[in-house]
């Protein structure tokens, strides 16, 4: 590989491609110009052989398709001979002043169409004008029917090609052969050649039979090829390019070559005679290092040069080249050698001076190089902080008026970003300079415009940021304010003298309305200016033409003229003052003395703007070791950047987190050497991109790499491809492909070449090169081979370490057309994300397509070591993607796989099989985690930690590779990169899958699905806007005094959390009328204000932030629900202050007792000693007589025995010396008789079961309450229907006994009672049940049959009332009757009485019950009963003991024997049943 070494790298470190410029500039550039003249001038005689210009004007009409003005010939000043010698000048018999009156033509054969012999002749024959006008109609005719028939028969003769392809197929035929060249030494030679033939010839050039490797000495040779004209370039000859050189081409038909030599001879000096036969051995000793200078410095590179053997007169040829571009001296650099040193000076040194500087020494026989890094650094900024100088200011599109002035930008920003630049100029012959923009210009490109012309100028530009301005850049070189065809004319050159003058004449031309312009486009769009370009008409006549240029907006058909006053005459027109943002249309008319011509075709609409985008981002940065102090740094190139103009590269020391520039100047390889860093300190580095937008952000930062010497890793070139197959045959061409090489050599594989030869008859022939550029696919199409031949292919693959060494050669296969229906096999099979029970296989799908195209695929798998026969499909339908995931896998088990297509005619032929592969997960395995950050980004990432340099993360959606980033944004850091989705949506789902390079198959995918996506949007939403929780919603509540509290609490917020209160849109702010309050620990947050004004209605809201988090909860208070709030809290507030003195804690109520006493009641507070209760009844006081009670804060009045003369408004008044407070009770109308009704509940509550008893009349139903009320309302019922009472039923009271009495009953008074108590709601019933023993019993009998059987009886002997003293004994008896013989049951207030010491109970002889109290005491008074039953019946006797003391009065027992008597009176004895 040392032949692909350029020269500089052999002695020196700092090898790198880029540096490079493939176009060397040198003194050869005077042989092509030289070169050019001469086929200029052979142009220009070829076209003086033709008679009177008549051919020349065949070819004009060719060229105008026939326009109804024919071309005139080509007029010229040149005579020359029948060799196409020139002879001498012609000059015209007459020269008028019309050419000037014109202008200048643009070129010099537009020159030589303004015929001053015509103008002449034009004068001189003015009588026999019309005659002349009617021979010269005449012969328009017959020129273009003779043009006709040749345009028509050279399309016969395509028709005719067309319909029989193979005449179009012929044998390489060289329409020119190169020529051979005796050149001096340096300087450059080009062969050039023009080959037809078809199918197009294949052209190699060889020297001395040996092929030409452009690539073996880069820079030495150039080849070049377009539309069949094919060249070779030796630059900077020397002795050893004297060689015979052979150029070949080939195609399908056959092959021819031929040959041209090149002499190179040696510039004759006054040392030729000594050093004739010498060889010179030249040593650069002392050399130059990389050097770092700074802006406005003096620099001096410099080296010594030992030449052997020492001639005291030789002189070597010494030259400086910087980026291998030849210096010459000039103020900037000056050069000096001294015998034995080279020396280079850069007087004041500006960043365009940074680059690769060599030294270059040729002796006679050979030469010698030598190369070193220059940097040049920023000068101190005038102001601090403020950016570096822009470099590199040219001047291009040079006009009379305006130029465009270009630039770079500097590397240096000064810590902040620049707002723009501002251009300068000066006129050449002052010193002065003016600003040439007002505003800053961010574009790094101006058209200044107002130059006067005819005058010289020279620019500069300065960059401004906030800090300030730049230092002003390096001045342009020098530029002329003119019209370019102008400048066109004023570069030409002058035909040689030759001593002969030959007068000509020519034909008069009438004025011509020049044609429209053509291919009129806008080839520069910005914000501040529009550039147009066009062609001049084919129909213009002889006179110089000047273009007019119109413009309208878009949409509209205004046209307004640009240049009112003076036209253009160059076909290019830059437009300034055009709005921003708007669209316009652009046309251009041609003008000239015979008028303005029809306008061109409009322009589509362009928007003025800037058209050139930033580019973007370089991709992964990755440093190399290379000296202890320097670092080799290699990035990926930006993606889809436009009119890129480099890199600048920055280093960062390891946490400083400063960056500085490593280069000042751009460079556009990919790969730069960065100098000057710190012997052991690690260092980050990261690139950015330019071109004239601006910079690109920056890269990701590399690795950290520690400097030192050393370290690389060194790459080998890859193994041989193998399993070289077949996938189409056609009649000429054969598609081939491979699998990758086992091993690539720890780099890319850059690409593939492949090799073919003939096999005949079992003898292969010689290997022939089937692509000279590589391919980076695994499938190449091989052409030119020829049909039922057989041939052997063989492939090399190639990475940065070379090319590796050829392939096996393959089987051999014939190429014969394939016809079969079924597509052919997939080809290129890989295996990724191996898993211990899964992997995925990618397959790319057949060329060969059959009938059909391919509408689906199959996929086998068998074991590796098992037989061709235990192949079997994975799946059962076809798939229809060109990838698919096996999830049937053994673990431990090794598997092959295969592939094959099908179309509607049938399966195809299965694809190669792919080699073993292990099913297992290997250690350390990751997969794709999808994570989203706090700014709510959703990212899938994967890390892999076994990484090499080489590595890179390839991502992939749907296993197709991710190249565009307009919806995933790829970001690597170190072990980790990220897939970042820039705006998720449906368009987002499929698989995403992320392969490691240059690792041992690390790979992982992720199925992105609907559903999945849904749910990353839900929490990615979350995320971006995230809520703070809170347990309760704004709510309001009242607190004391009638003070409103808004209150909510929040489940989670910080100390810093921040509340913003808000009232109808309105921030509220801590102060009388609002307390706000945030309990941080609580999360409760509160705003009280002391009352609600009418104002005050409206919404309420709690705005919550907590870093992003934020949160909002409202409350509206409108309409009746304010109101209602507001009257709530003017009630609590006056309650507040009512209970500031007496007052009651419950208002006046009643309560009505069991015993049916009405108590009315109220319960107070804050008393004292002092306070008094008076109660009023309809305004009157009542008057305190025992019944009122006043203690532990309740106060009862007792209304006994209620009746209607108690209705009325009972009022209670609390009062001390702090105030007084007042309750009401209406109990008049409705509420007496609610109170009423809840007594009357309580006394039919109180009632007992309905009994029956027998009179004397007849039978009586009877119930008995605990309290009788007047007013109570009762219903009796009969067989459900209320009793209509008359004289035989009639009902009433006695005492607390209601009953019903049934006179002489009957039959038909069978049957169901009840008594109905009424109390105002639902009422009571008490029922009982009248009827006989049996069915044919009658009423009457059963009365018969209880007065007259043998039920229990009290025949008689107690007393009604036993009055008694204490301490006396008392003995009651009587005679029971009954048979059988009864029970006797005692009782004391109906409660049965047990015998012992203090009562004694007797039952003698079936017939005599006595009752004994052994010593009577005051407790021994009340009711007694004795109550005696049998089967028959039951019957009871009531007496009465009433036990007073010695010490009461006579009177008072008297009362109440009186009392008892009375109630005895009309008591009976009772007959129950």
């Amino acid at each position: 590989m040392s032949g692909s070494i350029p020269f500089y790298q052999k002695q020196h470190r700092h090898y790198d491609r880029g540096y490079r410029s493939k176009e060397v500039e040198s003194a050869v550039s005077q042989y092509q110009s030289s070169s050019s003249s001469y086929a200029t001038r052979s142009r220009a005689s070829a076209s003086l052989s033709a008679s009177r210009g008549l051919s020349a004007s065949y070819s004009g009409l060719e060229e105008s398709r026939l326009s109804p003005i024919p071309k005139r010939a080509k007029p010229t000043y040149l005579a020359m001979d029948k060799e196409n010698q020139i002879i001498g000048y012609v000059v015209p018999i007459f020269r008028g002043s019309q050419e000037y009156a014109s202008g200048l033509s643009d070129t010099e054969e537009a020159r030589m169409k303004e015929s001053a012999g015509y103008m002449a002749r034009r004068n001189l024959f003015t009588s026999g004008l019309e005659m002349e006008r009617t021979e010269q109609t005449s012969r328009k005719v017959s020129v273009r029917q003779s043009a006709e028939h040749i345009s028509l028969s050279k399309r016969n003769e395509e028709y005719h090609k067309c319909m029989n392809e193979d005449s179009l197929m012929h044998a390489p035929k060289f329409v020119i052969k190169p020529r051979s060249h005796t050149v001096w030494e340096k300087q450059c030679v080009r062969l050039h050649c023009t080959v037809s033939g078809w199918p197009d010839p294949r052209v190699v050039w060889y020297k001395n039979n040996v092929t030409i490797d452009p690539m073996a000495r880069p820079g030495k040779y150039k080849l070049q090829s377009s539309y069949n004209v094919h060249s070779l370039e030796i630059d900077r000859c020397d002795f050893d390019d004297t060689a015979q050189y052979r150029v070949s081409a080939m195609n399908s038909r056959g092959e021819l070559s031929t040959f041209a030599s090149v002499v190179v001879k040696s510039i004759i000096t006054p040392l030729s005679r000594y050093t004739y036969g010498i060889t010179f051995e030249t040593n650069i000793v002392d050399g130059f290092g990389v050097s770092f200078g700074r802006e406005g410095e003096t620099m001096s590179l410099g080296a010594m040069v030992i030449i052997s053997p020492n001639l005291a007169r030789y002189q070597p040829d010494v030259q400086w080249y910087r980026d291998d571009v030849l210096l010459q001296p000039s103020k900037w650099c000056q050069m000096h050698w001294s015998g034995d040193k080279a020396t280079l000076t850069l007087t004041h040194l500006n960043k365009e001076d940074e680059g690769l500087y060599t030294l270059r020494i040729t002796t006679k026989t050979k030469y010698e190089t030598y190369s070193a890094y220059v940097f040049v650094r920023d000068a101190d900024a005038e102001v601090e902080g403020a950016p570096g100088a822009p470099l590199d200011v040219t001047c291009q599109d040079a006009s009379k008026d305006y130029v465009i002035v270009t630039w770079k930008q500097p590397a240096v920003d000064g810590g902040n970003s620049i707002l723009g630049y501002f251009v300068d100029r000066c006129e050449v012959g002052t010193t002065h300079w003016s600003q040439c923009n007002d505003t800053p210009i961010k574009f790094a490109r101006f058209p200044v415009t107002g130059l006067v012309e005819g005058r010289s100028y020279t620019f500069r530009v300065r960059a401004v940021n906030k800090s300030g301005m730049s230092r002003p850049s390096r001045t342009s070189e020098v530029v002329a304010a003119m019209d370019p065809a102008d400048r066109t004319r004023m570069r030409g050159s002058s035909a040689p003298w030759t001593g002969q003058i030959i007068v000509t004449e020519e034909e008069p031309a009438e004025g011509v309305v020049p044609g429209r312009p053509k291919e009129l486009e806008v080839t520069e769009a910005t914000k501040n200016y529009v550039v147009l370009s066009w062609k001049a008409p084919g129909e213009r006549g002889h006179e110089g033409i000047m273009y007019y240029v119109e413009k309208c907006v878009s949409g509209t058909d205004s046209w307004q003229r640009v240049n009112t006053e003076i036209p253009v005459k160059s076909p290019r027109y830059a437009l300034f003052d055009l709005a921003e943002g708007k669209a316009y249309r652009f046309r251009v008319r041609c003008c000239n003395s015979a008028g303005v011509g029809e306008p061109s075709e409009a322009t589509e609409a362009t928007t003025v703007g800037d058209k050139l985008d930033i580019p973007s981002a370089p991709g992964r940065v990755v440093p190399t070791r290379n000296t202890d102090t320097s670092v080799v740094v290699s990035w990926e190139a930006s993606r889809n950047a436009k009119e890129l103009v480099g890199y600048y590269i920055e280093a960062s020391i390891v946490g400083s987190n400063t960056f500085e520039p490593c280069n000042n100047k751009p460079v556009k390889a990919t790969r730069f050497v960065c100098h000057g860093l710190v012997t052991g300190e690690s260092y980050v580095f990261r690139v950015k991109a330019l071109n004239a937008a601006g910079l690109s952000e920056c890269s990701q930062e590399s690795e950290a790499i520690k400097v030192k010497a050393g370290g690389g890793i060194p790459h080998a070139s890859p193994t041989p491809p193998y399993g070289i197959s077949v996938l189409e045959c056609v009649r000429d061409s054969m598609v081939l492909a491979w699998k990758q090489p086992t091993f690539i050599g720890g780099a890319d594989i850059t690409g593939y070449f492949v090799d073919y030869r003939e096999v005949i008859n079992g003898v292969p022939g010689k290997w022939h090169e089937a692509n000279v550029k590589a391919v980076s696919d695994r499938a190449y199409r091989v052409s030119d081979l020829k049909e039922n031949r057989k041939y052997q292919f063989q492939v090399r693959a190639a990475n940065m370490a070379g090319v590796g060494i050829p392939s096996l050669p393959s089987e051999t296969f014939i190429c014969e057309e394939w016809t079969i229906a079924v597509p052919g096999p997939p080809h290129d099979l890989q295996v990724t994300e191996v898993r211990a029970n899964t992997l995925v296989l990618l397959f790319k799908p057949p060329v060969y397509q059959g009938r059909d195209p391919v509408n689906g695929f199959y996929v086998d798998i068998k074991e590796a070591d098992a037989e061709e026969e235990a192949w079997r499909g994975v799946n059962e339908k076809a798939i229809s993607t060109n990838y698919m995931k096996i999830k049937i896998l053994k673990e431990g088990e090794t598997y092959v796989f295969r592939v094959r297509a099908q179309n509607k005619a049938g399966v195809g032929k299965a694809s190669e099989p792919t080699e073993p592969v292990l099913a297992e997960t290997k250690p350390g395995t990751t997969e794709i985690v999808v994570d989203i950050d706090d700014d709510g980004v959703i990212s899938m990432n994967f890390a892999c930690s076994n990484l090499t340099p080489d590595s890179k993360f390839v991502w992939s959606k749907n296993y197709k590779e991710i190249t565009d980033e307009t919806r995933i944004t790829v970001a690597t850091s170190g072990e980790k990169s990220k897939a970042i989705f820039n705006m998720p949506a449906e368009d987002d789902i499929g698989i995403y899958s992320c392969a490691v390079t240059h690792t041992n198959g690390e790979s992982s995918s992720y199925t992105l699905s609907a559903e999945e996506l849904k749910k990353l949007l839900e929490i990615s939403h979350d995320h971006k806007f995230p809520i703070i929780p809170l347990k309760t919603e704004l709510a309001v509540e009242l607190q004391e005094k009638g003070r409103v509290r808004f209150w909510l609490q929040a489940e989670k917020i910080s100390a810093n959390g921040k509340i913003e209160y808000v009232f109808n849109d309105n921030t509220l702010s801590q102060g009388e009328k609002y307390k706000m309050n945030f309990n941080k620990d609580t999360g409760v947050i509160e705003m009280i204000m002391e009352s609600l004004l009418q104002e005050d209605e409206g919404t309420f809201t709690f705005q919550l932030q907590d870093g992003k988090a934020t949160n909002q909860s409202s409350l509206v208070l409108i309409g009746e629900v304010f109101k209602g709030l507001q009257k709530e809290s003017e009630f609590m507030c006056k309650e507040w202050h009512r209970k500031q003195g007496p007052h009651f804690v419950e208002y006046l109520s009643y309560e009505v007792t069991p015993e049916c006493c009405v108590f009315l009641k109220c319960k107070v507070g804050n008393i004292k000693k002092e306070t008094v209760a008076l109660w009023y009844k309809d305004g009157r006081e009542v008057k305190g007589d025992g019944n009122l009670t006043f203690t532990e804060g309740v106060l009862n009045l007792e209304i006994a025995q209620i009746s209607k003369k108690d209705a009325g408004v009972y009022e209670i008044v609390m009062k001390d010396d702090r105030g007084k407070d007042t309750s009401t009770l209406n109990l008049t109308e409705q509420g007496f008789r609610d109170l009423m009704n809840e007594m009357f509940s309580h006394i039919a509550n109180s009632s007992t079961a309905l009994k029956i008893q027998s009179t004397e009349e007849g039978i009586r139903l009877y119930s008995f309450v605990s309290y009788y009320n007047e007013a109570l309302q009762v219903t009796w019922h009969h067989k459900d229907s209320a009793i209509a009472f008359t004289d035989r039923i009639k009902s009433g009271v006695v005492g607390e006994q209601l009953w019903l009495q049934i006179i002489e009953p009957t039959e038909k008074d069978k049957g169901k009672y009840a008594i109905e108590f009424h109390d105002g709601k639902g009422g009571l019933k008490r029922t009982v049940e009248l009827a006989g023993q049996g069915e044919t019993t009658s009423l009457s009998g059963l009365i018969l049959v209880l007065l007259f059987s043998d039920r229990a009886r009290v025949a008689g002997g107690l007393p009604d009332v036993v009055t008694i003293q204490e301490l006396k004994a008392l003995n009651l008896t009587c005679n029971i009757s009954g048979d059988p013989v009864p029970e006797v049951v005692w009782l004391k207030n109906e409660r049965e009485i047990v015998s012992d010491d203090h009562y004694i109970m007797k039952f003698e002889s079936g017939k005599y019950a006595s009752f004994t109290i052994t010593t009577v005491n005051t407790t021994d008074s009340g009711k007694y009963s004795i109550l005696v039953k049998n089967k028959y019946g039951t019957e009871s006797a009531d007496f009465t003991i009433s036990v007073f003391s010695p010490d009461n009065g006579f009177y008072e027992i008297r009362e109440e024997l009186f009392q008892h008597f009375i109630f005895q009176n009309y008591k009976k004895k009772k007959l129950l049943y």
